[in-house]
């Protein structure tokens, strides 16, 4: 449904685990639980950065590893399929992983509860294993962040980890990948047989990072390198497209795409200002700039450097003094007694290298968080390396481009519906 491609793109849709269309609705997780599961997240995109990549144990920050258990609210899904004939399967879409995989038969060892059936390779005729001694299972390591296995029978196995300590451990595959209308064969993916996690009834996750073993980089050169998403929020649906002929261009305002030598397959742009109504905060732009910005679609609430953040907090409760204050909760340290509906947000402005924008309506700025309470969605990394970190809740109901081919991040106003 609602799939559409051209000689140009293609443009799927994009849903909210809770959206009105999301083919995988539960109960709305618990704000507590979405919090811990979100400070996983940044800890273990930070152990990338930092080049130690330790995946602390789930008590170490109090997240439960239930298979298939809720997916947080920074997961956003979209239908794609595999095989053939092909069959459509739920997946997570997310930036910050490169490889692709989704639960599959036989099951030898765990599969969680998913929306549909889980794939059978033995049921579709284009389905072939990976062998031990192919490039793409000795190249696996940067893509799964561990090294690849070889099974008794030579066929290469992979195990990808997650910061919640969330994995999937299986095969390395290739099948015949259907995006809307277009197919990919040979598509390189990942069938797994032990799948334990917070994926929710997903039967996977899609990769779009810039590794070359991403979906993204599989269908890149097709597509000329370029991908886009306007990330919904609970009450609407958002897209996902692949190629540059989808978007008006010109609706863009563009900045420099930057890398971290620590890890290439990331998203990082810069971060060279902060403006509450119309003010910019008295922070130097060396407190921005000591490292690049990353955006990633998996973390929720942005991340800014203890310094920049206590500008941004002081400047806010300025802003929002008439309104009665209300406890700290959780890592979201300024909350105030009323709704955010009720609450007069002053405008947030985020900028970026080359003057770009990203202009945060009051649904960006301020969360609810339950008991007629909303905070600020924002946190300070409290990391000596202050590295920032933009999280879905600042980019939903903007359309975000990367423009890979040219270097180059992307916004543009709107884009759900």
């Amino acid at each position: 449904r609602g799939r559409s491609s051209n000689g140009t793109g293609i443009r799927l849709p994009l849903h909210h685990v809770n959206g009105p269309c999301s083919p995988v609705n539960y109960p709305p997780v618990r704000f507590e639980d979405t919090v811990r599961q979100d400070e996983a997240r940044v800890r273990y995109l930070l152990s990338r950065l930092s080049g130690t990549r330790s995946f602390p144990q789930p008590d170490a920050f109090g997240v439960p590893v239930e298979s298939g258990g809720k997916v947080g609210t920074g997961n956003f899904v979209v239908g794609v399929g595999l095989g053939t004939p092909a069959k459509d399967y739920v997946m997570i879409a997310d930036t910050g992983s490169t490889f692709t995989w989704l639960q599959c038969q036989p099951c030898t060892q765990y599969c969680h509860a998913q929306a549909g059936p889980v794939y059978d390779p033995s049921s579709s005729s284009t389905y072939a294993s990976v062998s031990c001694g192919d490039d793409a299972c000795t190249g696996l390591q940067e893509a799964t962040l561990n090294p690849s296995g070889c099974s008794s029978q030579n066929k290469c196995e992979y195990e990808a980890s997650y910061g919640d300590r969330s994995l999937s451990i299986g095969f390395v595959s290739r099948d015949t990948l259907s995006v809307g209308s277009e197919s990919l064969p040979g598509f390189l993916y990942g069938c797994g047989q032990l799948n334990q996690g917070l994926f929710g009834q997903t039967a996977g996750i899609i990769g779009l990072s810039r590794d070359k073993y991403s979906l993204f980089a599989q269908l890149g050169s097709k597509y000329g390198n370029v991908f886009s998403y306007c990330l919904p929020t609970p009450s609407s649906t958002g897209t996902l497209s692949f190629g540059a002929g989808v978007d008006d261009q010109s609706a863009y305002q563009f900045t420099p795409m930057r890398s971290s030598s620590r890890d290439q397959s990331l998203y990082f742009l810069q971060l060279t200002g902060i403006s509450v109504a119309g003010e910019s905060l008295p922070v130097s732009t060396a407190e921005y700039t000591r490292q690049p910005t990353l955006i990633d679609s998996g973390t929720v609430i942005t991340r800014l450097p203890d310094t920049v953040y206590a500008a941004l907090r002081d400047a806010f409760v300025k802003q929002t003094a008439g309104y009665p204050k209300a406890q700290a909760f959780s890592l979201l340290d300024t909350c105030l007694q009323a709704k955010a509906k009720d609450v007069a947000v002053p405008e947030v402005v985020m900028h970026f290298e080359g003057g770009s924008e990203l202009k945060l309506e009051a649904w960006n700025v301020l969360m609810d968080v339950g008991d007629g309470q909303s905070c600020l969605a924002f946190a300070g990394t409290s990391m000596s390396e202050g590295v920032a970190i933009i999280g879905n809740r600042q980019q939903q109901k903007t359309t975000v481009v990367y423009d890979v081919s040219n270097s180059r991040i992307g916004f543009a106003n709107g884009g759900c519906s």
